[in-house]
């Protein structure tokens, strides 16, 4: 054996026909000390010069050291230093320390030590555990006898790094050379499987391992119960697992998880309760695991009785547990108790802190989550990839530009721009917030983009004025060779939505067919029924809304919405009836399309029982609900029902401010909706648009004319809003409502208001109220000009000139009317019959009961 301590040069030449190989002088030097640890190096480059030489050179090198050894030591300390080296290189497989274990292997070849079996096999494994692929299989290739623990180095290697398909590939290949598999390969195998969720390999590993006679090991039947239960094939899980006699945590847990990703909360909680019977310690995993259960199933009592135990048995300050609590309460939507789990961490981790932003996150308390985020940068932790990943999806829900940027910033600085989850939230980030450019270059940067980079460049598109770039964009990826999925779908048909391109919609919809998701998505019908309704295409909405196997919430809310807007209100309070019998609960947004129906129809009993319902599911302090209650019941002419959900309102922004004072406008209370726009900015809210049309109409009914005209010069000088037409005519009728007919007449001029058919409507109108036969003319006939003949203008000029007793000219208008082939619309009334509205024009029949009505009215006649 050569001594490290002694001066050895050894130098070895090979001479073949034309190629002269030569192997580097090694030079050990008694000061450079131990050559595994210090001289690593040297070891490293003799060993990569050693694996180019040719085998032939290798078998010389170690037949003439090996004969040398043979004549200084006996077979037995050659075989115990064998086993040295094989403990140091499981050593440094252990630590992942690759440089060491080079050295190691340096060393091996250096001395002349010819590797057993086992020494080779661990030369593989550290290759493998390290990452260094090339090298192992370099070394497996050069082994003279390869078993199966060799292979299953190798493959356990590429499957810790997530190579799947490299480790099957090796798996195949062993078969091949007649290798037969033991129960480590197969169960490395399995996790290939259960990694990709490939059922089929999955059945045909279980065939080996029936074959192998291995499927009563442990491991082996836990690695295939993880396989069904995450392959959601609990049947084929449960079946293994009741034929296990002995069953310890892990083939529990597998369960336990099967079925709380399955959101089979029922399933968890017996199997729970089973292990509680016999009394078997359970770990942090398993409570975490009936945790998820609870949520996913949305069995919040179960999760409380779960977090007892968590406090009983003395997890509640384990990390993973919290974070599981924490999540379990964020998906309960109750942010507060997940917060007092967090406080009561002792020092949080990173992991920790990313669960409890991202709780805030999705129950809408951004602002929140932010501030958490300052307070975790105070405690000296760097965030990872899922902290900003949320922090991300903050600055999207907050709409805050350089804020977002920061967090970009962060991202470059920690390392993370190449994880595809938060490139995409950053594409989609850019994208929602209009910064379209940016999101095409961060899009750009990405080397690998997949289905979920291009859905992420469609997010934002759907509300956008780049609208027309989602076609372009669809029909790139498809040239891409990448299949859409469901979001893919949700997002381009947004944008067919925005573009009021049905053509184009009902090719996606085609698409749609054609991948067999048409009535299986509730997301993918929510946005094909938004897609048709916004085209005014009903009919066809409705048959997707039939064809929809599953439909939950967003759906039900799209159709009550779709039939509210489009003045259906019966048919939206049937749907509102049918989501209910379903058990689905109402959310704010489907409370408001009924609450709209009920103030446009002035439907009151049916509006309150709305807002009984909105109090008994916890929505009436939403300021959308509070905001259309407001308005349903100025509508229904209670105006102090109004002013009492108004005021109990807990938060009141501009939309709901600009509900009141409408209400006030319209209900003949100027005054005092001029004096809620006052106290309005008092309170710092900002006013818009339409809050002004509610002002100067305020004015126009009680005559304010400085008042309004002072209003109206502020909306420019002061809060930066540019007059729309409606503005515009508030003003003519101020002017026109106080008989000043020649200043409003003056305001047209100036404003170029001349050919706004809007305007001489307001005229026509005040006319009428004033008597004024020649405005009223004149106006008549700039509508006229305008090719406006609408069957309004006609009445309203007749009844101008019947208030004045021309009655000749009346008749006039009324052969005009006939002559240009203009009918009166007839009035309706709508008559409330056991909560249904029911619609009455005069002298209509068509009504299913109008003989049992006639009948009674005439015994009540009688």
């Amino acid at each position: 054996m050569l001594k490290p301590h002694i001066q050895v040069y050894v130098s070895i030449r090979l001479y073949c026909s034309a190629h002269a190989h030569a192997l580097r002088v090694v030079q050990l030097d008694p000061e450079i000390g131990n050559p595994i640890l210090e001289g690593k190096s040297c070891q490293i480059q003799l060993h990569q010069d050693l694996l180019k030489l040719p085998n032939e050179l290798r078998i010389y090198k170690t037949r003439r050291v090996e004969k040398e050894n043979e004549e200084g030591i006996g077979i037995s300390e050659i075989n115990e230093r064998r086993k040295k080296y094989s403990w140091m290189l499981h050593i440094c497989a252990s630590n992942r320390s690759l440089n060491e274990g080079k050295a190691v292997h340096g060393h091996v070849i250096k001395n002349g030590i010819d590797p057993d079996l086992h020494l080779w096999n661990s030369v593989v494994n550290i290759y493998a555990k390290c990452g260094s692929y090339r090298y192992a299989r370099r070394v497996l290739d050069k082994m003279p006898v390869r078993d199966v623990v060799s292979w299953t180095a190798l493959i356990a290697g590429f499957v810790e790094k997530g190579l799947v398909s490299e480790g099957m590939d090796t798996f195949c290949e062993m078969r091949k050379q007649g290798v037969r598999p033991n129960d480590c390969t197969l169960t490395t195998c399995l996790k290939v499987c259960s990694m990709c969720l490939d059922l089929d390999l999955g059945k045909q590993l279980h065939a080996e391992i029936i074959k192998a006679g291995v499927s009563s090991d442990v491991f082996v039947r836990s690695s295939l119960i993880n396989l069904y239960a995450k392959c959601n094939q609990m049947e084929l899980a449960d079946k293994l697992f009741v034929c296990i006699p002995e069953k310890n945590v892990v083939l529990w847990n597998s369960m336990l998880n099967g079925w709380a990703q399955m959101g089979d909360g029922r399933e968890v909680l017996r199997l729970f309760s089973s292990m509680t019977e016999l009394e078997m310690k359970f770990s942090s995993f398993t409570l975490s695991t009936v945790l998820k259960g609870c949520a996913n199933s949305g069995k919040l009592r179960e999760a409380r009785v779960v977090h007892s135990l968590v406090t009983k048995v003395g997890c509640e300050l384990d990390e993973y547990v919290s974070c599981c609590l924490v999540d379990t309460y964020s998906k309960f939507n109750l942010s507060i108790d997940a917060l007092k789990v967090f406080k009561r961490i002792k020092d949080p981790k990173v992991v920790a802190w990313s669960a409890m932003i991202n709780c805030l996150d999705q129950q809408g308390w951004s602002q929140e989550a932010a501030e958490l985020f300052f307070l975790m940068r105070r405690s000296h932790l760097i965030p990872n990839e899922f902290t900003l990943s949320s922090l991300i999806s903050v600055a999207t829900n907050l709409g805050d530009h350089r804020y977002g940027e920061s967090i970009h910033a962060c991202v470059i600085k920690y390392g993370y721009v190449c994880e595809s989850f938060v490139s995409c939230a950053l594409i989609t980030f850019y994208m929602k917030i209009g910064s379209i450019q940016q999101g095409c270059e961060v899009f750009k940067a990405i080397s690998h983009c997949n289905t979920a980079s291009w859905n992420a460049l469609l997010s934002g598109l759907d509300d956008n004025e780049a609208s027309d770039q989602g076609p372009r964009i669809f029909y790139a990826m498809l040239m891409q060779g990448l299949k859409p999925d469901v979001y893919t779908f949700v997002g381009i048909l947004g944008c067919c939505s925005n573009l009021s391109n049905i053509y184009f919609g009902k090719q996606i919809h085609t698409h749609i067919l054609k991948n067999g998701l048409d009535g299986k998505s509730s997301s993918i019908g929510t946005a094909l029924i938004n897609m048709y309704s916004k085209n005014q295409s009903l009919e066809d909405a409705d048959a997707v809304f039939s064809r929809l196997q599953e439909r939950d919430l967003f759906t039900w809310t799209a159709m009550i919405s779709n039939y509210a807007q489009t003045g259906q209100g019966e048919k939206a309070f049937k749907c509102f009836s049918e989501m209910q019998q379903e058990g689905t609960k109402p959310n704010e947004f489907s409370l408001s399309s009924c609450l709209s129906v009920c103030s446009n129809l002035s439907i009151l009993e049916n509006g309150q029982q709305l807002h009984s319902l909105a109090v008994k599911s916890g929505l009436s302090g939403n300021t959308y609900v509070a905001s259309a209650l407001v308005d349903m019941y100025s509508k229904c002419r209670c105006i102090e029902d109004a002013q009492a959900v108004f005021n109990d309102m807990f938060e009141r922004n501009t939309i709901a401010w600009n509900t009141i004072i409408h209400a006030y406008s319209q209900y003949g209370k100027g005054e005092k909706a001029l004096e809620a726009f006052r106290l309005m900015i008092y309170e710092g809210a900002q006013p818009d648009e339409v809050t002004f049309v509610g002002v100067l109409a305020a004015c126009s009914h009680i005559s304010l004319i400085e008042e309004g005209k002072k209003h109206f010069s502020s909306m420019r000088r002061v809060y930066n809003i540019t007059p729309t037409t409606e503005h515009h005519a508030c003003m003519v009728n101020i002017l026109c409502r106080a008989g000043k007919f020649s200043e409003a007449e003056n305001f047209i001029e100036m404003m170029q208001l001349t050919k706004n058919t809007f305007i001489w409507e307001v005229v026509l109108w005040a006319s009428k109220m004033h008597g004024n036969v020649e405005f009223g003319k004149k106006a008549l006939e700039k509508l006229f000009e305008l090719d406006h003949k609408m069957d309004y203008d006609y009445i309203c000029l007749s009844d101008i000139f019947a208030a004045q007793g021309r009655w000749n000219d009346v008749a006039k208008v009324r052969e005009l009317m006939q002559s240009q082939g203009i009918k009166k619309e007839p009035g309706c009334s709508y008559v409330e019959i056991n909560a249904h509205s029911q619609k009455f024009f005069a002298q209509d029949g068509s009504l299913p009961m109008v003989r049992d009505i006639c009948q009674q009215l005439g015994e009540l006649i009688s």
